[in-house]
């Protein structure tokens, strides 16, 4: 048997040498340097490596950084830092063959040589430039890095080849030259001020950048929209143009929002009654099979939210479609769906009256007013309900909502969008640019307008550009003035450096640049100001940091308009008109938070008249899984299941710890804590009440509270139209406790893989 010391180990270029024990003993003491509760022979007993003739450095140092990992828990958080600076020197090890990292122009020049950074940048940029920005940057940040930011760096984020595995970059290269090439056609005596700016924001995470800028701006790929929203006609070229729409934008890593509420239902004539329609499934069907044909980034399929009306006359076939009961011809189960609801059939919920169901091509003017005018929507439904002349199905309301909350609760996946409010508390004049549905995950709401066909230049695909800020880097709320900023500037400026597949969706974003900022570490900041989601200890201090949110975005938006212009369309906003989110929420909020305004939105009101605004939106709260990760920060507004959630993904499972656990590992209020959805809902309508958009805001069960381990049909319901009531748009997942450990988290959702999230 070889004695362990005369083994012979294979470099990374290949060379075969002496195994060196003590070097693997010294880059583990040095990665646990200045950190608490962490044993560099704990790790090394950890790792039980199997020592063999020619085993590979490489992999020795992966199964180091693996025993770290695994020790990584709520008493011992510190191993999630030492495991990610052994990562980190691993990283760089495969990407520059040594540790410290070569000057940014060799870096860049590299790089673009080999095909993998935008040839513009060298241009844009001169050598003096390049050494000042050289001197600026800090490696050493790398080493904030938790374990699961630097997985999700490497397996996500950094340019690589995802077939050998090899990464190029490590990570203050990724949050400079993003900001280099955002600020590129800035005037050059400021650029490089707001590089500077930009670069120290993102890369000491005061702000979250989407997956679709991180992974993508510096590189040749220039498509960094995180949503798309596509709505679709009533003919078969508006179809075919929509599935075509599909394809291309689920190819570029988009997450696909998709209305096709305007489909006739089954039964109805074509061609004067020459044939009978197939109804919507047949056409669902093809779009699925559009979400799912393009892999995103080697990684997976796409992923799409399809939407339409409670009304429609196939609805209870279309409520069913995810049910893993029935057979394939009549489920379509890989698509979420948005289920479109208002006022005028909560109303005959509640007071227990019939829902008349119809096919849109049956009732003229019927589907646009239900976006469009409310009233003019009661109106004509109740006229189109006594006209025996059209065909129309009626349903007991309660059986109608109880079927489709059953299935939201067993899917987890039929969402909610209360249509009427979308509009009514809405940055858009609804007679003008309606929202006719919104995305992926629940957060944007946006104008759209079905094509003819895919060069159509009058139909509208909606795109929505993401950022966030951290919440946990805000001691107070005049601190959120800096990152907004800087946020608005960057993400207007990627709208005219990203190219459009499709020619309507470059006609929206130019005419409306829409775009939508939220936060993350929500919980983390509820936790470190000793307030809590369940008891309405949160409610003022949520009311005061969403309304600077807002302000502080309208203010930059503002200050961008008045340097570069307003926004083409913005006469098709309500801002145009000296209308506000703080005019129009739905005054039962007031009932339950009395938090006055602190900011001064009468001046900044007659700022916006006078300039505008460079972007029609501005806010929207998303999911951010991944982003929040890289941050260490709590997910965008939810509780954490644990305080050591394990996030399992596709590159395996990762262990990340909530911040700063150890001073407040008792303040913070978990999932399963919460007695139920109240204050949750409450804190969701705040946000809304400044938030020009919608809010991926989820529901949360735990059956062990009910008799008989069932979540009663009335609790379901009872929450549904409290929503409503305070003016919350939407809602995403219907999330059930499973009895499971409550650290773990779900396998990666749509969202959180690539598409349509931070």
């Amino acid at each position: 048997m070889t004695h362990i010391d005369k083994i012979q180990v294979t470099k990374r270029d290949g060379r075969l040498e002496p195994i060196d024990l003590d070097k693997i003993h010294k880059v583990i003491a040095w990665a646990a340097h200045d950190l608490d509760n962490v044993s560099v022979s704990q790790v090394e007993l950890k790792s039980h490596i199997q020592f063999y003739e020619g085993i590979k450095t490489r992999d020795i140092h992966e199964t180091i950084i693996k025993s770290a990992a695994d020790l990584i828990s709520e008493d011992t958080p510190d191993y999630q830092y030492l495991a990610a600076r052994l990562a980190i020197f691993h990283l760089r090890k495969i990407a520059y063959n040594k540790f410290t990292p070569p000057h940014l122009f060799d870096h860049v020049t590299t790089l673009t040589n080999a095909g993998k950074y935008d040839e513009h940048i060298l241009a844009d940029y001169s050598r003096s430039e390049f050494d000042e920005l050289e001197e600026y940057l800090d490696h050493w940040r790398d080493m904030n890095l938790a374990y699961a930011a630097v997985e999700q760096m490497a397996g996500k984020y950094l340019v690589q080849d995802r077939v050998t595995k090899t990464v190029y970059e490590s990570p203050q290269f990724l949050y400079m030259l993003v900001g280099m090439c955002l600020f590129a056609n800035y005037d050059k005596a400021e650029r490089i001020s707001y590089v500077k700016r930009f670069y120290d924001a993102t890369s000491q995470f005061k702000i979250s950048l989407p997956t679709p800028i991180m992974s993508g701006v510096r590189t040749p790929s220039r498509q960094f929209s995180s949503c798309v929203l596509i709505e679709c006609g009533d003919s078969l070229d508006s179809i075919n143009a929509t599935t075509s729409a599909i394809v291309r934008y689920v190819s570029q890593r988009a997450g696909i929002g998709i209305n096709a509420g305007r489909i006739r239902a089954l039964g109805s004539p074509i061609r004067g009654g020459e044939a009978q329609h197939t109804g919507c499934i047949p056409f669902y069907k093809l779009f699925q099979t559009a979400v799912k044909c393009c892999s995103q980034g080697g990684v997976r399929g796409g992923a799409a939210t399809l939407f339409y009306p409670l009304w429609h006359l196939e609805v209870e076939s279309l409520l069913v479609l995810k049910n893993n009961r029935g057979v394939e011809d009549n489920r379509v189960r890989h698509m979420d769906y948005g289920v479109q609801i208002n006022k005028t059939l909560y109303t005959r919920l509640i007071k227990g009256q019939d829902i008349s169901l119809f096919s849109p091509g049956d009732t003229p003017g019927l589907y646009d007013a239900f976006f469009e005018d409310q009233d003019k929507f009661e109106a004509l439904y109740t006229k189109y309900e006594q006209d025996d002349s059209i065909r129309k199905r009626q349903v007991p309301a309660a059986d109608l909502f109880s079927l489709m909350m059953q299935e939201r609760a067993s899917t987890g996946r039929i969402y909610i969008q209360n249509i009427d409010h979308c509009n009514t508390h809405s940055p858009f004049d609804a007679s003008i640019a309606p929202i006719r549905q919104s995305n992926l995950c629940m957060e944007i709401a946006l104008p759209t307008k079905p094509l003819d066909n895919i060069n159509d230049e009058e139909g509208e695909i909606a795109l929505c550009t993401l950022s966030a800020v951290n919440l946990g880097k805000v001691e107070n709320v005049s601190d959120i003035e800096e990152p907004a900023e800087l946020i608005v500037r960057a993400l207007d400026a990627l709208l005219d450096y990203q190219d459009y597949p499709v020619k309507a969706a470059e006609n929206g974003s130019m005419r409306r640049r829409t775009l939508g900022v939220g936060v993350i570490n929500y919980a983390y900041y509820l936790a470190k100001n000793g307030v809590r989601y369940s008891d309405g200890s949160a409610l003022g201090l949520t009311h005061q940091t969403f309304e600077a949110l807002q302000y502080y975005l309208l203010k930059a938006s503002n200050k961008l308009a008045k340097e570069q212009g307003a926004c083409p369309a913005f006469n098709e906003t309500t801002y145009s008109q000296g209308i506000l989110p703080i005019d129009t929420y739905k005054k039962d909020l007031d009932n339950i938070c009395q938090e006055p305004l602190h900011l001064d939105w009468e001046t900044l009101r007659g700022e916006i008249t006078t300039h505008g605004l460079r972007n029609s939106t501005l806010t929207a709260l998303m999911p951010s899984e991944t982003s929040s990760q890289i941050a260490n920060a709590t997910n965008g507004i939810e509780p954490p299941r644990g305080l050591v959630s394990i996030k399992a993904s596709k590159d395996g499972i990762l262990k990340q710890v909530v911040p700063e656990i150890d001073k407040l590992k008792d303040q913070y209020e978990l999932l399963w804590q919460m007695p139920n959805n109240d204050g949750y809902l409450k804190l969701v309508a705040i946000m809304q009440k400044f938030v020009d958009q919608s809010i991926s805001a989820n529901t949360n069960y735990d059956p062990v509270r009910y008799a008989g381990g069932r979540v009663p049909m009335k609790i379901l319901l009872k929450d549904l139209l409290n929503a409503y009531k305070l003016g919350v748009k939407t809602l995403y997942y219907h999330n059930t406790r499973d009895g499971a450990n409550d650290a773990q988290a779900d396998m990666e959702d749509d969202c959180a893989g690539g598409a349509c999230k931070i």
